[in-house]
């Protein structure tokens, strides 16, 4: 159940799974109160994602967005892994419900009030670059002198030019509004790992898999819960396989986190956008044959 005012887990659990686009007058009303509190502890951060596209192409937030990205650089403006935990603690005094999630690329905090989610991405800084999610690399050099904008009636700091910023997070047409389908730009921009070596005929049945290192595993059935053989998965960011004859392949995961994934077969094509994933278990995706896009945490575990 989610609390009246829109600030526990539940409600964040929502947003993810839903993803209800932002009330703008909302949503404005708490990035300035976010800025106050992030200037009030004197920590720079900037727009980000859907929130720097909003403010650069549109001069608002974007109606069907459904959060605020913030940013700042572990490493740069004097940010701190010990930032983080501050910062935390001074939102969920200001009323937010706030849950730190860490991994290799970044440590984030997502913070709710008001139904709103606002997700607060700390970046390391890796081989010059940034990561933003599901694998988009970044040049950390439009992050060392941040510009500064006249957004909503205050100033907020975006990547610096924010217009390339937005070409290596959207792609060439960012100027383009979508209110779906600029999923797979994004996919489009993330460079895959190796390949991954289970082949559509090697046996990664649910009792011959090892889930236990870099596992995860994944059956795809179609509308009908029919397995399917040889669907071509694609992790952002990992890799591809393909399934076996009773619809299963592993994943390769390298940690329990979100990811992207592509289901491919015949005539069918899938993204999904926004899943959590963990190592040890079994998921399922079954088709909707209306769907081709949009669907966010739709597998289920086995």
């Amino acid at each position: 159940m989610v609390s009246s005012n829109g600030a526990d887990e539940a409600a964040l659990e929502r947003s993810y799974s839903v993803a209800p686009p932002v009330d703008v007058a909302i949503a404005e009303r708490l990035l300035v109160e976010a800025k106050q509190i992030m200037d009030q502890l004197g920590v720079v951060f900037f727009l980000r994602q859907g929130t720097c596209l909003g403010a650069i192409r549109d001069k608002g937030i974007i109606p069907w967005d459904d959060d605020l990205d913030l940013g700042s650089i572990i490493g740069l403006h004097g940010v701190t892994e010990k930032t983080i935990d501050t910062v935390a603690s001074a939102f969920r005094g200001q009323g937010y419900f706030a849950k730190i999630e860490r991994n290799d690329h970044h440590i984030c905090v997502s913070m709710m009030k008001s139904s709103t989610r606002i997700d607060w991405a700390c970046y390391r800084i890796v081989d010059h670059s940034i990561i933003h999610y599901p694998g988009v690399r970044i040049p950390d050099r439009l992050f060392t002198r941040l510009k500064e904008i006249d957004f909503i009636g205050a100033k907020f700091l975006v990547p610096n030019p924010p217009e390339e910023y937005l070409r290596h997070k959207y792609g060439a047409t960012w100027m383009t509004p979508k209110k779906v389908g600029f999923e797979k730009d994004v996919l489009d921009l993330v460079a895959d790992g190796p390949y991954l070596t289970a082949r559509a005929d090697q046996d990664v049945s649910s009792k011959n898999i090892d889930c236990n290192k870099g596992g995860g595993k994944l059956r795809v059935l179609d509308h009908e819960s029919k397995p399917i053989f040889g669907a071509e998965v694609r992790v952002a960011g990992i890799g591809r396989s393909r399934t076996n004859k009773l619809g299963y392949t592993k994943l390769n995961l390298p940690g329990d986190d979100w990811y992207a994934l592509v289901i491919k077969y015949d005539n069918h094509e899938e993204v999904l956008y926004q899943e959590k994933l963990a190592q040890d278990q079994t998921y399922i995706y079954k088709a909707d044959p209306s769907a081709v896009s949009g669907r966010l945490c739709v597998l289920s575990t086995e």
